[in-house]
Formats: structure tokens, sequence, C-alpha cells
């Protein structure tokens, strides 16, 4: 089983989104998602959120929001089961600094439909 967190930032009617080009044996290989990642031993969701954005987009959240609990069953490892807290924000501060699983791009949310992302992407982020 997998704990992860994933957080969509806006600001100006866009999403800071991740361009996932930089890693080797990436499951997220040329996807575009939001930022996050994978629970350290002993961290609460709202620690991994914090800790997540700020290693990868340099940015501190101030305040977010969270709408639910995504659950992915893998058909590829055996029905393996990940838990995916999904939070958004609006309220940062900081500068944003390279990350080195991707390339960070503000996109409007109108343009998403135009990314490669995973489809079950497209089902949440119409009701955030």
């Amino acid at each position: 089983m997998g704990l992860t967190t994933l957080c969509y930032i806006e600001k100006d009617d866009s999403y800071l989104m991740l361009h996932r080009v930089k890693k080797e044996h990436d499951i997220n290989k040329d996807k575009w998602i939001g930022v996050g990642g994978h629970f350290e031993e002993g961290e609460s969701p709202e620690d991994c959120l914090m800790r997540e954005v700020r290693e990868e987009t340099g940015l501190t959240l101030n305040s977010f929001h969270f709408h639910g609990i995504v659950t992915f069953i893998s058909d590829q490892d055996d029905g393996v089961v990940e838990y995916m807290c999904l939070y958004s924000s609006d309220d940062f501060s900081g500068e944003l600094i390279s990350c080195n699983e991707g390339n960070l791009e503000w996109v409007k949310k109108s343009k998403l439909h135009q990314l490669n992302l995973w489809e079950g992407d497209y089902l949440f982020l119409k009701y955030m």
C-alpha cells in the first residue's frame, strides 16, 4: 500500500504543473501532474504535502484545501493500492526553483485538456 499527496497550486486561473521528463524509470514519465509524493516515516498528510511542495517547487504553502482521498488500484502491480490525499492551494510564498523530477510550468486551466495527463486526473480536476 502506498500513501501519497498531490497538490494543485493555483495562480491567475492557472495550475502549476510538473512535466515529468527528468527521471529514469518514472511511472509518471512524460505525464503532466501536480506536485507531491510519497509519505516519509511518521509524516502526517499535511507534513508530506508541505515537504513535497517545498522540495519540488521551492514554494511554501501558507494555507491549503483538502479535497479528499483518491484510491488507485494498479492492474499492473498485482492490485497494489495507493491512497492519494488531494489538495489545492492559492496561498503560497517563495520563488520557484528548478525541479529534479521534471519541468514546472504555469498552465491555464482551460488548456489542461491539451496535456498528457493521467485519465483519472481529468475526473478529479473537473470537480476541484
